[in-house]
C-alpha cells in the first residue's frame, strides 16, 4: 500500500477510548445521575486542561480528573465518599474502546500510528493495554513531557518529533472539535471523527477530512492510497 502520510497520530479519549463508557460504574454509585455525573465530569475535565495552561498551574490529567470528578459531585448534590471517588476515577483506566476501533487499526498498520494524549502515561497504557489497541501503536506521548495541555503547539510538536516530519506530512485523527482545530492551526492534516454529527467548532480553521467513525476513515485512506 502507498502511504499518503509519514504517519497518523491520534488522540485518546473520545476517539479510540469512549470517555462515557464510565457511566456504568457513575451509575451503579448513584443510580438515576449516572450519565450527568459522567458528562459534567468530562466538561469539567477538559475545562481543567484549558484554565491550567492559561494559567501557568501545571497538574496532571490523573489529578485534574479527580478535580473535576469532585466539582461534578458537588455541583449535582451527590456525596461520593474517599473509596467511591477513587473506585470512579480508577474507571478512568478501563475505558472500552469504540466498537470499531480495534480492527480499523489493524487496517491501517502500514501506517506509523501513535497516540497523542492529555492523558498521563501510566494512564494511557493501562486504559490502551486492556483495550488491546497497545500493539497496532508505535508510540504513546503524553502531555506531561511538556508541562501543558492540548491545544498549546508545543503538545503537537510532540508528535512531529517523534515521527521526524513536518506537520503537513501527518494525518491527525481527534472526535474532539477543539482538538482538531488546534491541531490543524498547528500545521497537521487533519481528521474530525464526528461520531455524534455535531457542528463544526467556529475557530477559523476547518479539518482537512471529517468521518463518521475510525472504520469510514480507514476505508478512505485504503481506498486513496489504493489510487495512487
Amino acid at each position: 500500500m502507498s502511504q499518503q502520510y509519514r504517519g497518523l497520530v491520534f488522540d485518546a479519549y473520545g476517539t479510540l477510548l469512549d470517555v462515557e463508557s464510565v457511566a456504568s460504574a457513575c451509575e451503579a454509585h448513584f443510580p438515576g445521575q449516572g450519565l450527568a455525573l459522567t458528562r459534567l465530569w468530562r466538561q469539567r475535565q477538559l475545562e481543567y486542561s484549558w484554565l491550567r495552561s492559561l494559567m501557568g498551574r501545571h497538574a496532571d490529567f490523573w489529578q485534574l480528573t479527580a478535580d473535576a470528578l469532585d466539582y461534578a459531585c458537588a455541583a449535582l448534590g451527590l456525596e461520593a465518599d474517599k473509596a467511591t471517588r477513587s473506585a470512579l476515577r480508577d474507571s478512568y483506566l478501563r475505558l472500552a474502546p469504540f466498537p470499531e476501533v480495534p480492527a480499523a487499526l489493524r487496517r491501517l498498520a502500514a501506517y506509523r500510528r501513535l497516540v497523542l494524549s492529555n492523558g498521563t502515561e501510566q494512564m494511557l497504557r493501562a486504559a490502551l493495554g486492556l483495550a488491546g489497541l497497545l500493539p497496532e501503536l508505535e508510540a504513546v506521548l503524553s502531555v506531561e513531557s511538556v508541562g501543558c495541555y492540548k491545544p498549546a503547539p508545543q503538545v503537537y510538536a510532540l508528535a512531529t518529533t517523534q515521527l521526524g516530519c513536518k506537520p503537513g506530512q501527518a494525518l491527525f485523527v481527534s472526535s474532539n472539535g477543539w482538538d482538531v482545530a488546534g491541531a490543524t492551526h498547528f500545521g497537521f492534516q487533519t481528521c474530525w471523527l464526528n461520531r455524534a454529527g455535531a457542528p463544526a467548532e467556529q475557530l477559523g480553521v476547518a479539518p482537512t477530512l471529517t468521518a463518521r467513525n475510525l472504520a469510514e476513515l480507514a476505508e478512505r485512506l485504503q481506498s486513496a492510497a489504493q489510487r495512487i
